[in-house]
């Protein structure tokens, strides 16, 4: 293989490493911003937003061991699929039961021990409260297996 070839595979290998960063930090920034409609929660909105805001998991174990038995938590929750899951970010999306419709579902470990959460609807104006539910009933399943605060 030819110098020439080496370096183009090189460059091709680190464009697409690049396009995948991208990406990630794409998810990330998505936490920021729910919509002005009522269907999203979000650890990122501001705690004056009363519709948007709910409070950001704080872990209660170490993020090594408490990271593996989130995503199993996450996992068994009826119509979830999990999208990506990396030692930091978990994306994931949630089919209600009757119209099909998806929710998208992104949790993102922090350095200070805390997990920033957002569920939003693809679709629609109101989500009825399904979203903050959602997080509530998370919130729920995590303290009862001591992961979370």
């Amino acid at each position: 293989m030819t110098t020439h070839i080496r370096y183009t595979l090189i460059l091709i290998f680190l464009f697409i490493l690049t396009m995948t960063s991208q990406s990630r930090a794409e998810t990330i920034s998505q936490l920021v911003q729910c919509p002005h409609t009522p269907n999203c929660v979000s650890s990122k909105a501001s705690p004056t937003d009363k519709e948007h805001f709910i409070e950001p998991f704080t872990l209660s174990m170490a993020s090594s061991k408490a990271w593996p038995l989130i995503l199993k938590i996450i996992q068994e929750q009826p119509r979830t699929h999990i999208k990506e899951a990396t030692h930091e970010l978990i994306t994931a999306e949630v089919t209600s039961l009757i119209f099909r419709f998806t929710d998208d579902l992104t949790l993102l470990l922090n350095d200070n021990q805390t997990i920033d959460v957002r569920s939003a609807s693809r679709v629609g104006y109101s989500d009825l409260g399904v979203n903050r539910k959602r997080i509530m009933h998370l919130r729920t399943k995590l303290q009862d297996a001591n992961i979370i605060e």
